[in-house]
């Protein structure tokens, strides 16, 4: 794989977007997990707008239930993975959130050597559910697990209804559209967990959250993806486990187990995998 600007952009994507899950987390401590998603999709949502100016009324009426899906599920995904880290390491969610783009590259394969990434993703899922009595399955809550498979299926979702989108409305215009709609749905959600109460400096960092996990990360990977092939990118995206147990280290001091670390790798082989062997 040679190294040239679309690589580091995928790298610097990938880092992006876990420093901004990291940055997400750190503001637990002071805001609602649910206040937080909502601030991360809302201010994408206003900097996309602005930036696509998209038009609603082309939209034809027929696109408008892929669309509204997919804010649904962009809103969801985004909701139950921070639902997810608030309970457990920020390594442990983004490797078991690939769970589902991973099952989506397998069921569309029918290559045999896909079920090795099937069989090494789901000894990584293994190794960390809270079976038998070991101090890591202790230590790991059942919850924080579940809703990061959760968010990991509507990853799935996201992208495939992304797919759909994409192909009627072109461009990022269809995204920001989402994105909208996903505030729109998460507004309740939000305005009930203390929005109101929120401090301008608290405000920043929730737009600071938008920028690293949303904003900037979409538009390094839209530019990657004018010149670099599907395969590479989704092996170079495959990194984020890793990068996220790195950023949860250096930045929340969360330290992993030498279990809970081979079951990341796991995960990360078979993604990396999986995105190899793609057409």
């Amino acid at each position: 794989m040679r190294f040239n600007s679309s690589t580091a952009f995928v790298l610097l994507s990938v880092i992006s977007i876990q420093l901004g899950s990291a940055v997400a987390k750190s503001l637990f401590t002071q805001i609602n997990p649910t206040v937080v998603v909502f601030l991360r999709v809302g201010f994408a949502a206003i900097v996309l707008l602005a930036f696509w100016r998209p038009r609603w009324r082309q939209v034809e009426q027929a696109h408008y239930p892929a669309l509204v899906g997919f804010g649904l599920a962009l809103a969801l995904m985004n909701l139950t993975f921070y639902l997810a880290i608030e309970r457990i390491p920020i390594g442990i969610a983004v490797a078991l959130e690939f769970v589902g783009p991973l099952g989506l590259a397998v069921l569309n394969s029918r290559r045999w050597l896909d079920g090795l990434w099937v069989l090494l993703a789901a000894t990584g899922i293994l190794l960390l559910a809270p079976l038998g009595n070991s101090s890591e399955s202790v230590r790991l809550d059942p919850t924080g697990l579940l809703l990061a498979l959760i968010a990991g299926g509507l990853w799935a979702c996201y992208i495939l209804l992304s797919a759909k989108v994409g192909k009627a409305i072109p461009g990022g215009a269809g995204l920001a559209m989402a994105m909208a709609i996903g505030a729109v749905l998460l507004l309740p959600v939000g305005l009930w967990a203390g929005l109101s109460a929120l401090s301008p400096n608290l405000l920043l960092l929730g737009f600071g959250v938008a920028l690293l996990s949303s904003v900037l990360p979409y538009s390094l990977e839209l530019e990657a993806l004018r010149w670099m092939p599907i395969q590479v990118f989704g092996v170079l995206l495959s990194l984020e486990p890793v990068a996220a147990a790195l950023m949860g280290w250096l930045l929340l001091k969360e330290t992993l187990s030498l279990r809970a670390m081979i079951a990341v790798l796991l995960v990360t082989l078979a993604a990396a995998g999986a995105a190899l062997r793609q057409d």
